[in-house]
């Protein structure tokens, strides 16, 4: 894709980020406050880490979104990246948007001597799965939750 840009989000952002985020939500079948929304968008648009995060742009429209998060780590000395969401929009999946935005995740825990980039997915998410299934190793631990 020659006219994608992966960049830092702007205010200017926030209606395609939102209606990004909105198809995010609903295809993990979750609904989230207005409040938590509003809070990730500003983390975003300062840059402050909670989240980091990357927009795709193409073709002067954002199609696509990662956000990240370095935690401290009691097992080691560089945080590891936890990189929590991943989007791009339904019609343009399979053309490198996803592997490009993973890709600047990686040279920004690069930049912050990350220790590890790591992520969850649903293990029914086929789509995402074939792309992770080249950019990653996948870890054999189980996820407990309450």
């Amino acid at each position: 894709m020659t006219n994608l840009i992966i960049r830092r989000f702007t205010a200017s952002d926030k209606d395609q980020w939102n209606m990004l985020w909105q198809g995010y939500n609903t295809f993990y079948k979750r609904s989230i406050e207005l409040r938590v929304s509003e809070r990730t968008w500003v983390a975003l648009l300062e840059n402050r880490g909670e989240p980091f995060g990357f927009a795709a742009e193409l073709d002067g429209k954002v199609v696509g979104f990662t956000h990240y998060f370095f935690v401290r780590s009691t097992s080691d000395w560089g945080p590891p990246c936890y990189l929590q969401d991943l989007f791009a929009q339904s019609d343009i999946r399979g053309k490198g948007i996803g592997k490009a935005l993973i890709e600047a995740v990686y040279a920004d825990a690069d930049k912050h001597d990350a220790a590890q980039t790591y992520w969850l997915t649903d293990e029914a998410n086929a789509t995402a799965r074939k792309l992770y299934d080249h950019v990653a190793n996948k870890s054999p631990f189980i996820k407990y939750q309450r």
